[in-house]
């Protein structure tokens, strides 16, 4: 039922190193299956995505959220005629390069590697993603990393600096840096992801935040996506309350942007009108909202950014979160001892690649066994 524009299996541009075929399974789900199963995707359990893990057993974990993701993606990827196993397999993996405590951590261990290594470009959790899949992870006798095909890793670097970008073309001639340098897109499944990313994170994240106390639905009503939703359900449901209303708002919200995304691509696809993967990636942008969605989507955007990621409860768990990132950083920089254990690799890169995959609890664990103090309750 795939579509000529959707990747097909059969013509997958292969994986890094040669193996055989699985007898009962295609490419992208066996991509899928050892993304599960590999090391990095258990420690996203433990990874922060707005709040702490520590904070709250109910909510939204790195893990949870790219579970989110997947299923919005195959939702979408289905009734377009795409392909919905490579989606999943992007979906699970675009956040296994991610740091603990969420942006805090990246942007720290960012400062850090910047810091001790001026020419070496920083930190980029995108990028991190393909390094864990391509070389971090070690579960096979006969290569580094999981081997995955051309079309998940492309996937899984949704974005990468120019500077980046062209490193990794230099290795990798026509592999899944080039579209960065050439300007060109990556496939439909890949910008699938992307938007469905979008999706799961704004709605999740409105539920977190009322469930934390930092905002409520009042707030949200100045927000024209919830208010809208919030009305609907309210004239139809006049008693609904409390967070059988939040549920309800965010299940109508959720809808409406897939039934929007749905709307927009099918009229993209049809003015396109790709034949092949490949004129899929020379045209535009073909996975999208409506513009009066993404208007709205941008607002909900706004919202959070100020109420909830900016609100003073969350800005002070982030600065703690970077002083333990600097602070392990500087610890294994001082002393190279760790490595020899084979813990981690002796130089800047090899240190931001052992903190990187820390979970938060582990990071906080290292942090009080290395320093004495306990920056968290």
């Amino acid at each position: 039922m795939l579509k000529p524009y959707a990747c097909d299996p059969a013509f997958t541009r292969g994986r890094r190193h040669a193996e055989p075929p699985a007898p009962t399974r295609s490419d992208y789900q066996r991509d899928r299956d050892r993304i599960v199963h590999s090391t990095a995707f258990r420690r996203l359990v433990y990874k922060t995505q707005v709040f702490l893990n520590h904070e709250g057993d109910l909510f939204r974990t790195r893990l949870t959220h790219s579970l989110e993701v997947a299923q919005l993606g195959r939702s979408i990827a289905r009734t377009l005629g795409l392909n919905e196993d490579l989606v999943e397999a992007i979906a699970l993996a675009h956040d296994l390069g991610h740091t603990p405590f969420g942006h805090a951590g990246q942007d720290a261990l960012d400062d850090c590697l910047r810091e001790a290594d001026p020419e070496g470009g920083g930190f980029e959790h995108n990028l991190q993603s393909l390094r864990v899949v391509d070389t971090l992870e070690e579960r096979y006798p006969e290569f580094d990393g999981l081997n995955l095909t051309f079309e998940t890793r492309e996937g899984i670097l949704k974005h990468c600096s120019l500077r980046h970008a062209k490193a990794l073309v230099a290795n990798e001639p026509d592999g899944v840096a080039r579209r960065f340098v050439d300007r060109t897109q990556p496939s439909l499944e890949a910008q699938l992801c992307n938007i469905a990313d979008e999706i799961a994170y704004n709605a999740h994240d409105v539920d977190d935040g009322v469930r934390s106390g930092l905002i409520d639905m009042e707030q949200l009503d100045e927000v024209p996506l919830f208010a809208r939703f919030r009305r609907e359900a309210v004239a139809q449901h006049p008693t609904l309350a409390g967070r059988r209303l939040l549920f309800e708002t965010i299940r109508r919200m959720l809808s409406a942007q897939v039934y929007d995304v749905l709307e927009a691509t099918s009229q993209a696809l049809d003015e396109a009108a790709p034949t092949s993967v490949d004129q899929a990636r020379r045209s535009r942008p073909l996975v999208s909202f409506t513009e009066p969605m993404a208007t709205d989507s941008q607002a909900l955007k706004r919202f959070l950014r100020t109420n909830l990621y900016r609100h003073p409860k969350v800005v002070a768990t982030t600065d703690s979160a970077k002083q333990v990132i600097r602070d392990l950083f500087q610890a294994y920089r001082t002393d190279f001892s760790e490595s020899a254990q084979g813990r981690f690799e002796p130089s800047p890169r090899g240190i931001a690649d052992y903190i990187a995959g820390m979970t938060d609890r582990y990071a906080l664990k290292e942090h009080e066994r290395l320093t004495g103090r306990r920056l968290f309750d």
